[in-house]
């Protein structure tokens, strides 16, 4: 696969709406699904949203590599359980179709003393998608994680605005950064596999766009 058919979603912090943006990502390319580390809620699992969201059957979920107990960074959540994250131990689960790689947390969460979630970007050269959830210092979050990504030379798709609007924010981080907008999906309140169909299918052009053009 080349760096358009991984697609790493990454996010400006914790909370911000990856799980979401990586199902209505999955419906709209019908691509693969892959969380490799997941910490906490495991009865709950990002990986069993994004398939309780996508509405598409021909779609692999690709099990996770470490499982942890704990909703915690995942370094800390491996230690207590006596565990060391390795990257050797995250391959890349092989698939002829795109794969959404849905991170943990923003770019700089450590998997082990020595290993981010931005040095896994960097290793598989994939092409990321950042999401963005407005709140009083997003602005700054948003484009400290482009920085990051502008100077190790990876591969920015673009932008997806997540919940509540806010004009002036959004026109300055896209004026600044330069980075294509896929689209903004708008606060709700429930989301379901029909939510996310509707929004796969208007962002449609957007979403292939940018990944015939990075």
């Amino acid at each position: 696969m080349d760096s358009n058919h991984r697609i790493f979603v990454s996010g400006i912090g914790t909370g911000i709406g990856k799980t979401v943006i990586s199902a209505l990502l999955v419906e709209a390319l019908d691509a693969d699904y892959w969380k490799p580390v997941q910490a906490g809620d495991l009865d709950s699992s990002d990986t069993k949203t994004v398939r309780s969201l996508v509405s598409r059957e021909q779609v692999t979920f690709h099990p996770e590599v470490y499982r942890l107990k704990a909703a915690m960074s995942p370094h800390a959540a491996a230690a207590r359980e006596g565990i060391r994250i390795e990257r050797e131990k995250l391959i890349l689960p092989p698939t002829p179709k795109p794969l959404i790689i849905e991170g943990a947390g923003g770019l700089m969460v450590p998997l082990n003393d020595e290993l981010l979630i931005f040095d896994l970007i960097e290793y598989w050269q994939a092409s990321v998608v950042v999401v963005v959830r407005h709140y009083l210092g997003s602005i700054n979050h948003t484009l400290l994680t482009l920085k990051a990504l502008k100077q190790s030379g990876l591969p920015v798709a673009g932008l997806i605005f997540n919940g509540e609007a806010n004009a002036e924010s959004t026109s300055f981080i896209l004026q600044y950064s330069g980075i294509p907008l896929i689209g903004t999906i708008p606060l709700e309140q429930s989301v379901n596999p029909e939510m996310i169909r509707h929004y796969a299918k208007q962002l449609k052009p957007s979403i292939d766009r940018v990944f015939t053009t990075t």
